[in-house]
C-alpha cells in the first residue's frame, strides 16, 4: 500500500503545526496551491491555529488584490516571518510588514529559487553576486524590509579576493505546492500547469530537511497512467496529496481557468486586435526598440512599458527574429500580460525557474527591457519600495545585474502626463504630477555606481523625451526628443542636473510619426 496520504485541502491545512516554516511556489496564482491556503485561512478563523508560522517564496503568490494567494494567511498571530522575492501582489502582507507585525526579508527572485535548490542539496547556503550594491547587500539593509527584522540571513564574504553574497539556508518544515494529477504512489505531473517553477526544488528542500510535502492536485489517477518523463515531482518526495474540491481554486493562471495554448507549441489561437496609440508608452517603446541589433537573440521584458516594446517589434514585423524569455521559465512564444503574466501562447519551452535564472545569471539575456520608477544622480533605481508601499524586487535585480544590455524604460514624469506626437516631434500638453528623476531614491534596487564599474555592458534609461546612458563618468543625457525644450521640459522636471553629452543628439523624428519606423530594414 502507498504511504501517501490522500486528503481534502482542509485536512491538509489541519496538518500544519505552530511555528512551522513553509516553502511554497506561485507566479501570481500560476502553480499556487490556492485551496490549501484558503483552508488555512478558514482553520485560523475557526480555531486560531496554526500560530506563528513562517513562509518562504520566490515570486509573488497573489493576484494584486487582497483575497487570493498568500493573502489568505496574512493575519497577525498566524504569520510571524516571511522571506519573499515579491510582495506587490499580496496586498494584505504589505500592512503586516510596514506595521512591523512580522519579520520580513526581500531577496532577488532568482536567488530565492536557487536557495531552495541548494537547501535541497543540504548546502549551508547560496553564494551569488546577485544583490551586491543593492538594498539586499549587508552594506545597506541586508534584505531586511522593516524595523522588527533583526537576524542577518545574508552575509558578504570574500572568495578569491572578490566580494560575494552568502544567503543562509533555511530549514523547511513543510512544502505546499501544486500539480495537475497524482497517481496512487504520489507521483505528480504538472501536465496542465502553465509553469513548472521551482516546485521540485521546494519539495526536495522540505523532504531532505525532514519536513512534509503537501501537493494540491486536480485528481488521482491509476499507477502507470503518468509517463515517467512527465512525473515532475516523484512520489518519494510526497507525503500528502490534497484533491481540490472547487476548480476555481485551481486556475491555470490568476486570470484564466484553463487555456491549452499556454502549454501547447502549436499555438492554435486568434489574437484580439488591440488599440496601440502613439502615446508616451509607444513612443518610449519605439526608442527602446532601436537599441536592439540583429546580433541580439534572447530578449527579456518586464511588465508595463516593457510590454509595449514587444508590441512594437510585432507591429514592425521583426518579432520573429528574436526569442523572448520570461523569468519563471518561459522560452519563446507570445508572452502574456495582466493576470496571465508569466505564461505565454505557444511557448517553445517551459523550464524550471532555477535553471532559467542560472541562464540569466551567466549572461544569457542579450537585451532586457525593465520598468523605471525612481532614478537619482548616480543612476541608482528604485522599483521595490515607495514610502509605505512595498513592491519587492522580484527578478529585477537578477536580470538588471546580468543582462548584456539593460534598457530601463518609462515615462519621464508620473501621474497625469499627457503628450502627443505631431509631425515628427513631441508636444507636452500636461506634465505629470510626480518627478521620477529625484535626488535620492527610497531604496536601491539597482546601483548605478556599482554597475558602471563592471564595464562591458550597455545601460540605458529611456523615456518619451530623453535618453540617458550610464557611462563610467556617470549618468549622461545623450538624446532629447524633437520639439521639447531642454531647460523647461527636461532639466526643469528633474531634481538634479545630469551630466550632458557634448554631442547631445535629437531623437529620430520617425519615432514621432504615425506608421511604421522601418525597423525591419534597419535590422
Amino acid at each position: 500500500m502507498s504511504r501517501i496520504k490522500f486528503t481534502t485541502s482542509r485536512e491538509a491545512a489541519d496538518l500544519i503545526e505552530d511555528g512551522s516554516l513553509i516553502g511554497t511556489c506561485g507566479f501570481l496564482l500560476t502553480g499556487a496551491a490556492e485551496e490549501v491556503w484558503l483552508e488555512m485561512e478558514n482553520r485560523w478563523k475557526e480555531t486560531g491555529k496554526p500560530k506563528n508560522i513562517g513562509v518562504m517564496w520566490a515570486s509573488g503568490v497573489g493576484d494584486g488584490g487582497d483575497v487570493r494567494g498568500l493573502n489568505h494567511i496574512c493575519y497577525e498571530g498566524l504569520l510571524t516571518k516571511v522571506i519573499g522575492g515579491h510582495y506587490g501582489l499580496i496586498k494584505k502582507m504589505n500592512n503586516l510588514v510596514i506595521e512591523n507585525k512580522v519579520q520580513a526579508y526581500n531577496f532577488p527572485q532568482g536567488v530565492m529559487c536557487q536557495m531552495f535548490r541548494d537547501m535541497a542539496a543540504g548546502k549551508p547556503g547560496t553564494i551569488s553576486r546577485v544583490g551586491l550594491g543593492t538594498f539586499v547587500d549587508p552594506d545597506f539593509q541586508g534584505g531586511k524590509i522593516n524595523d522588527v527584522t533583526k537576524e542577518d540571513i545574508v552575509q558578504k564574504i570574500s572568495i578569491n579576493g572578490e566580494d560575494i553574497l552568502f544567503y543562509k539556508a533555511q530549514k523547511l518544515d513543510y512544502a505546499i505546492i501544486r500539480g495537475t494529477e497524482a497517481d496512487e504512489n504520489g507521483n505528480i505531473s504538472l501536465r496542465k500547469e502553465a509553469l513548472t517553477l521551482e516546485s521540485l526544488a521546494v519539495a526536495m528542500a522540505a523532504r531532505n530537511a525532514g519536513g512534509k510535502v503537501i501537493v494540491q492536485v486536480e485528481k488521482i489517477v491509476k499507477n502507470g497512467t503518468i509517463p515517467p518523463k512527465d512525473v515532475k515531482i516523484p512520489g518519494i518526495l510526497v507525503d500528502v496529496v490534497a484533491v481540490v474540491k472547487d476548480m476555481k481554486n485551481h486556475m491555470q493562471t490568476a486570470g484564466t481557468q484553463y487555456n491549452e495554448d499556454f502549454i501547447s507549441a502549436t499555438g492554435v489561437f486568434k489574437e484580439v486586435e488591440k488599440d496601440f496609440p502613439l502615446d508616451e508608452r509607444k513612443i518610449t517603446a519605439r526608442r527602446c526598440a532601436l537599441e536592439i541589433t540583429r546580433n541580439d537573440n534572447v530578449l527579456n521584458y518586464g511588465i508595463g512599458v516593457p510590454e509595449s516594446v514587444a508590441a512594437v517589434l510585432k507591429e514592425e514585423g521583426v518579432d520573429h527574429l528574436f526569442t523572448a524569455s520570461v523569468e519563471p521559465g518561459i522560452v519563446g512564444g507570445i508572452a502574456q500580460g495582466g493576470k496571465d503574466f508569466g505564461s505565454a501562447i505557444a511557448p517553445q519551452a517551459i523550464i524550471d525557474e532555477p535553471y532559467q535564472f542560472d541562464f540569466y545569471d551567466g549572461g544569457g539575456i542579450d537585451v532586457t527591457f525593465l520598468g523605471m520608477a525612481q532614478c537619482d544622480p548616480h543612476g541608482n533605481l528604485n522599483v521595490s519600495k515607495f514610502g509605505t508601499r512595498l513592491a519587492g524586487c522580484g527578478g529585477f535585480i537578477d536580470i538588471s545585474q546580468n543582462a548584456k544590455t539593460v534598457v530601463f524604460c518609462g515615462s519621464f514624469t508620473a501621474g497625469g502626463l499627457e503628450v502627443e506626437a505631431v509631425d515628427g516631434r513631441l508636444v507636452i500638453h500636461k506634465e505629470g504630477k510626480s518627478k521620477k528623476f529625484i535626488n535620492k531614491v527610497d531604496q536601491i534596487t539597482f546601483n548605478g555606481e556599482y554597475e558602471s564599474r563592471k564595464g562591458g555592458r550597455k545601460i540605458f534609461y529611456i523615456t518619451e523625451r530623453a535618453l540617458f546612458q550610464l557611462l563610467p563618468e556617470g549618468l549622461t543625457l545623450m538624446e532629447i526628443a524633437p520639439g521639447v525644450d531642454l531647460e523647461k521640459d527636461v532639466l526643469g522636471q528633474m531634481e538634479f542636473a545630469p551630466r550632458i553629452a557634448d554631442n547631445l543628439k535629437t531623437m529620430e523624428s520617425f519615432i514621432f510619426n504615425a506608421g511604421l519606423m522601418g525597423l525591419k530594414d534597419r535590422l
